[in-house]
């Protein structure tokens, strides 16, 4: 029954994901003078575009593979792509409806067509392909060779893809999760103009990058079960990521910039990170998890007082977000909340910890 519990921890997460990019930026509602629904007998957009069309297709194709993937028994392709209709239609209706309030935002039939479409080819694919990946395929075996089978495992892989999901926001520091100033909408320190060395910026960005990453090594360790390969996992998830990284700068930003994030900051705070996790990995469990929650806080705590990095500014400068406007949003709102959601999930790991040795 795991993967039927992984798959509902990834659906639940990509559901709020898929509204938040729906109604980024959440700002001007007011009434539409109509029902929120008039779009659907509405003629169609004047203006349709190939990439407006690929998005919603594709931002559905994830959801419909999730709902197949979550019900829990083996499904025809006609009953996925029907399941996973409904639940886009449901989806897309609700989230088309809600745009209608936001100025910003157009309400679109076409919108819901191509959600729906979606939708149905993730819903048919998944019913395809689920079994092969849950009857001894590659991600069963990694899943059964690598983690533990009580459901904080799931939890804590549903985590650390979050997390490579938040490093495509080429606007954050290597690894620098947890920067609350946009959404709360205060003044960066530092803005009105200061000046300061070059080495402060360093500085900052190593601690930041190396705080973390220790932080998320130690975490990820947490769930890996005895007598795995844990150090050539952890190597895999620091690979990932920074390959995340690499690919965000190398579409969004323009191909002289694709390794414009490993500054010296960012070299120092890897090696440092690298080198600190493999000696800490040799500690218990329990020391292990609130090491990773105090590194956690302190590098959020660095990183919404750190002054802004001039030098990251400049390169950012170049960064046309254009039709990605959302999917960026998107990416720093799962990148701000992120620590916290870890720091809860450490809590949990500690707390059931500490109840199986009372027993």
């Amino acid at each position: 029954m795991r993967e039927p519990r992984l798959a509902r921890f990834f659906l639940a997460a990509y559901v709020l994901l898929v509204a938040y990019a729906t109604l980024h930026p959440f700002s001007g509602w007011r009434d539409p003078g109509a029902s929120a629904f008039a779009f659907l007998v509405a003629p169609w957009p004047r203006y349709i575009t190939a990439f407006d069309l690929c998005a919603n297709f594709f931002g559905y194709l994830p959801l419909g593979m999730l709902c197949t993937a979550a019900s829990g028994r083996p499904l025809s392709a006609a009953r996925g792509a029907l399941l996973a209709a409904l639940a886009g239609a449901a989806l897309s209706l609700l989230l088309e409806g809600a745009q209608s309030y936001l100025p910003s935002r157009i309400s679109s039939n076409v919108d819901l067509l191509a959600n729906m479409a979606g939708a149905v080819a993730g819903g048919a694919a998944g019913a395809r392909f689920a079994p092969r990946w849950r009857d001894g395929g590659p991600w069963r075996q990694l899943r059964t060779q690598a983690f533990g089978a009580e459901p904080a495992a799931d939890l804590g892989l549903a985590l650390l893809l979050l997390w490579l999901f938040a490093q495509l926001n080429p606007a954050t520091l290597l690894f620098g999760c947890g920067d609350l100033r946009d959404l709360l909408a205060g003044p960066p320190v530092g803005q009105k103009g200061e000046r300061h060395a070059a080495q402060l910026f360093v500085s900052v960005e190593a601690a930041t990058a190396a705080a973390n990453l220790t932080a998320i090594l130690l975490l990820a360790s947490a769930g890996i079960r005895d007598g795995a390969p844990t150090r050539r996992l952890l190597a895999v998830l620091v690979l990932a990521a920074l390959a995340v990284k690499t690919f965000a700068f190398a579409i969004l930003m323009r191909a002289e910039n694709v390794f414009a994030w490993l500054t010296p900051g960012a070299q120092l705070g890897l090696v440092a990170g690298s080198v600190l996790a493999l000696v800490l990995l040799a500690l218990p469990r329990t020391v292990r998890l609130a090491l990773a929650a105090m590194l956690l806080m302190a590098a959020t705590v660095l990183v919404n007082l750190a002054p802004p990095n001039p030098y990251l500014a400049a390169t950012l400068k170049v960064w046309e977000q254009g039709h990605f406007l959302n999917f960026n949003g998107l990416t720093r709102l799962v990148s701000a909340a992120w620590p916290f959601a870890a720091l809860g999930y450490l809590v949990y790991l500690a707390s059931a910890r500490l109840r199986d040795s009372l027993r």
